[in-house]
């Protein structure tokens, strides 16, 4: 089947809630057969994701409670970004600054990750950050958090050993890889 043949067309949109980080609209679509069925959409503006890993291997990473699944978890640097238009690199570069204190030489987008294409636009643009220069950081009022400094391979190791379940910091640990080994920093 043609990628054409498999769209559904957008009738009519509805503004359920308008919220800080999200929108939630309810879509009314017509099916590729014809049919109509209704569909939640949760909008969201973006966000940015940086593996910053140091001279020796290590890679900077952050600890939080996230409510939503009552317990904290361990994740790279991130943040969303401040409006839509909002260059990606410029909130990566924010983010990794206000939540550890860095700042890096050397920047490479690796890829966007679309979280959860099933019911939300969301897409986290993902970075590698090296030559690392510490400073302070800059907490958000709300913001709690621990920052850790962890050997790239022990990270790896905590993915197979289902200790890490964040998607974006699986994705973009995993994605590092040739990045850190290109340039003998694991």
């Amino acid at each position: 089947m043609d990628d054409r043949e498999l769209m559904e067309t957008v009738k009519e949109r509805e503004l359920i809630y308008d919220g800080k980080v999200v929108h939630l609209e309810k879509w009314r679509v017509e099916l590729p057969d014809g049919r109509e069925a209704d569909r939640e959409i949760i909008q969201h503006v973006g966000a940015a994701a940086v593996v910053a890993c140091d001279d020796q291997g290590r890679v900077f990473m952050v600890k939080q409670c996230r409510v939503a699944l009552g317990r904290a978890m361990l994740e790279i640097p991130a943040g969303k970004l401040d409006s839509k238009g909002e260059d990606h690199l410029l909130a990566a570069q924010r983010e990794l600054k206000e939540e550890t204190g860095l700042t890096a030489r050397e920047w490479i987008h690796m890829t966007d990750v679309i979280t959860t294409p099933g019911f939300c636009d969301e897409q986290i643009a993902l970075y590698l950050a090296a030559g690392l220069t510490q400073g302070n950081s800059h907490l958000d009022e709300d913001e709690f958090l621990n920052v850790y400094r962890v050997p790239y391979k022990e990270l790896v190791e905590k993915i197979y050993r289902k200790e890490i379940h964040d998607q974006k910091t699986v994705c973009a640990l995993l994605l590092a890889r040739p990045f850190l080994e290109a340039r003998n920093l694991i």
